[in-house]
């Protein structure tokens, strides 16, 4: 008995782009420097921007000398209490290495119950609220203001922070109120793996290359992938200045769907030159240009194979809602093993639609927009029937090639008379 399911739908996944830190050299140039009345950054901004942004870190003494924070602790905490405010308060056990992040809307109740250490307050978009926060902006105008994204304000008690992780854009990190102790990781290619017990992205393997305890007035420069922490020294406030970097996949699928408004319903992939199929299911190079020309310029953010396996995914999945579920108790691979020298008959499920590739020697089968990788024979014999017989040999990929898809529910194992 077939059993399908309602599918959800997900959004496609873009490989992350390499990380700046894969660019920086063994010999980068001096990490500390001191401000001067003229130069906030210690340096021309035209020296910071070629020399360290998007490079290397920087800490820079007294960027802003006799520093006051445009805004108190209990005013932050006030922010944090208003219904559009985003907010988190983030509280570490340190005895039992656990955290625990309250996001907005806060209560002044979450403020009564922290411990006397060890937590942080974080406020988003503090810039749109006070005008005070908001003016600290016009001495980074040696950047495109539309890079700015926002101005984050954190008040911590001491031993308070997030741990360690990493951003994925630009920041500069001012001391507003205390001492804040930082620890970076300004290696080439430092780990990045993620801690899986944790909500917050903190860093499972992180070890320092520096270490300084920001006062008052100085301010702390990262460019993305750089791996740091932060701990304040008793009370602390921190005014982190981050940028907006959107992901290529971001910019991707806004483009693509900016696009999409100005394309007329008409205007569909379309094979009027198509000849007779030669291989069932094969997705051949005419169909990838007809594709790709459907496509436009869209159709150059990926190289053919990622293309094809895009098309293949795509082309499969099942315009209604419906697909292929799990099986309760799929077969293993001891009885598909049995079945197959008996000569094991198959039925594919009505919903799996599938198509195929040839890649190299092999091709990759696609099924219900899952991606397999097989024999052509197999992918072939597959999109050609929907019902057929296999026999012990088929090779070892293929078997676990038909094992997934039993276990996917998109191939049924039938009994032999």
């Amino acid at each position: 008995m077939w059993l399908c399911r309602a599918r959800q739908r997900h959004s496609a996944r873009v490989p992350a782009a390499a990380s700046p830190l894969t660019m920086r050299d063994m010999n980068p140039p001096p990490i500390e420097t001191r401000a001067t009345p003229r130069q906030m950054l210690g340096m021309p901004a035209a020296r910071f921007l070629s020399v360290y942004w998007q490079k290397h870190p920087l800490l820079i003494r007294a960027a802003f000398p006799d520093f006051q924070p445009p805004i108190s602790p209990d005013e932050l905490a006030g922010l944090a209490l208003e219904e559009a405010a985003l907010a988190r308060l983030i509280v570490h056990d340190r005895q039992r290495d656990q955290w625990r992040v309250k996001s907005a809307p806060l209560a002044e109740a979450d403020f009564t119950s922290t411990p006397p250490a060890d937590w942080t307050l974080l406020v988003q978009d503090v810039d749109k609220w006070d005008a005070d926060v908001a003016a600290l902006l016009a001495h980074f105008r040696f950047l495109p203001s539309w890079r700015i994204d926002d101005v984050m304000i954190s008040y911590a008690e001491n031993g308070g922070g997030v741990g360690a992780h990493v951003d994925q854009y630009d920041v500069f990190l001012l001391q507003g109120l205390g001492r804040r102790h930082w620890h970076i990781d300004a290696r080439p290619n430092p780990p990045l793996a993620f801690r899986p017990d944790v909500e917050l992205k903190q860093l499972a393997d992180f070890t320092p290359s520096h270490r300084w305890t920001l006062e008052p007035g100085d301010m702390l420069y990262l460019p993305p992938g750089v791996p740091h922490d932060g701990i304040a020294d008793g009370d602390c406030m921190t005014i982190s200045v981050g940028m907006r970097a959107p992901s290529a996949a971001e910019l991707l699928l806004d483009l693509s769907e900016h696009l999409a408004e100005f394309l007329p319903e008409s205007q569909r992939y379309a094979d009027p030159d198509l000849a007779p199929a030669g291989r069932a299911g094969e997705i051949d190079a005419a169909a990838l240009t007809r594709a790709a020309a459907a496509l436009g310029p869209l159709a150059g953010a990926l190289d053919r194979h990622a293309f094809a396996d895009w098309f293949g995914r795509f082309i499969t999945r099942y315009r209604s809602a419906q697909f292929a579920a799990a099986p309760p108790r799929p077969p293993g691979a001891t009885a598909l093993e049995r079945a197959l020298a008996k000569g094991a008959r198959f039925s594919r499920h009505p919903w799996s639609r599938c198509a195929w590739h040839a890649r190299g020697r092999g091709a990759m089968l696609y099924v219900a927009g899952e991606a397999w990788p097989c024999s052509a024979a197999l992918a072939r014999t597959l999109c050609a029937e929907r019902d057929f017989t296999l026999d012990d040999s088929i090779t070892p990929g293929d078997r676990q090639t038909v094992l997934g898809l039993l276990a996917g529910g998109h191939l049924l194992l039938r009994k032999n008379r």
